[in-house]
């Protein structure tokens, strides 16, 4: 029911550019926070940006100036511009969505993850 559908991917060169989506459904996209996550072979999953229902943005220190996150609402859609990228942000990227209950609990959905390589 719930779908969080990476795409845009793939193996790109030092200093290139990439970007990412990420369409949503069975969800009320409006009443959600979006969010970009990566996680690198051996290291823990960190944020690498988020975006308010509001359009207020969040980046992680090793992408600021560099990522753009931001989102269609119309399409229920967020996506994720990656300029001068480097070897560094090779990981697989995930969306994420974050909500609330009735009871305001956390309410959170994950995507499947898309793959980015930065390799010469």
């Amino acid at each position: 029911q719930v779908r969080l559908v990476e795409s845009g991917g793939g193996l790109v060169q030092p200093g290139g550019s990439l970007k990412l989506s990420c369409a949503a459904s069975g969800i009320i996209f409006n009443n959600y926070h979006m969010g970009w996550y990566r996680q690198a072979p051996g290291k823990q999953r960190e944020l690498v940006a988020t975006v308010t229902n509001g359009g207020s943005t969040v980046y992680a220190d090793s992408v600021k100036g560099r990522f753009t996150i931001s989102r269609d609402n119309a399409k229920n859609t967020v996506y994720l511009q990656m300029n001068s990228l480097k070897p560094e942000d090779t990981a697989v990227y995930y969306c994420n969505a974050e909500g609330r209950t009735i009871l305001m609990s956390p309410l959170s959905h994950w995507g499947q993850g898309t793959q980015v390589t930065v390799s010469s």
